[in-house]
């Protein structure tokens, strides 16, 4: 009798120890990471997409830092985070030499309200085409989305448009 008593007592431990929590989970998963080439208004960005897996306290912000494409600091953006919102959507300052294969840094950190690191993920971003497919200047100008006269003379498109070079 004290043997069952004493198997018994040892399973159920077990199975309360299956049932513990990781501890330190993840607060945000990388879901998306990529280049935009905004083809019209003649710019690249970084856009990073994250996914909630654990709620967040109320005040909490994520830092990112990318790798500048064109040499020089790395660009860095900070957003407050929402209870309510499931995704975070980081999109960078415009960047100019992006180049086709090569890896950029990104470095992203999740900061609770009183600015302590709960979180720090680190990832890279390709680019499967060249900052060089863009227009030198943007095509279109204003809310409208008007011609640019600067690309646009007299109001018929150029022979050939001039391409994005990077300096």
């Amino acid at each position: 009798m004290r043997l069952r008593t004493v198997i018994a007592m040892m399973l159920a431990v077990a199975a309360l120890a299956g049932c513990q929590r990781e501890t330190n989970p993840d607060i945000l998963k990388l879901t998306g990471k990529m280049f935009v080439f905004n083809y019209r208004l003649a710019y690249a960005t970084y856009m990073i997409v994250l996914s909630k897996t654990e709620p967040v306290p109320e005040g909490s912000t994520v830092v990112a830092t990318f790798e500048n494409p064109a040499g020089g600091p790395p660009l860095t953006m900070e957003r407050k985070l929402f209870a309510k919102l499931d995704k975070v959507v980081l999109e960078s300052a415009d960047i100019t030499c992006v180049k086709k294969e090569q890896p950029y840094g990104v470095t992203i950190e999740v900061k609770g309200p009183d600015g302590t690191i709960l979180q720090t993920l680190e990832t890279t971003v390709t680019s499967k085409l060249d900052q060089s497919i863009l227009p030198a200047k943007a095509l279109v100008v204003g809310p409208g989305y008007d011609k640019n006269p600067e690309v646009f003379k007299d109001g018929k498109a150029p022979a050939r448009f001039e391409t994005a070079k990077c300096g």
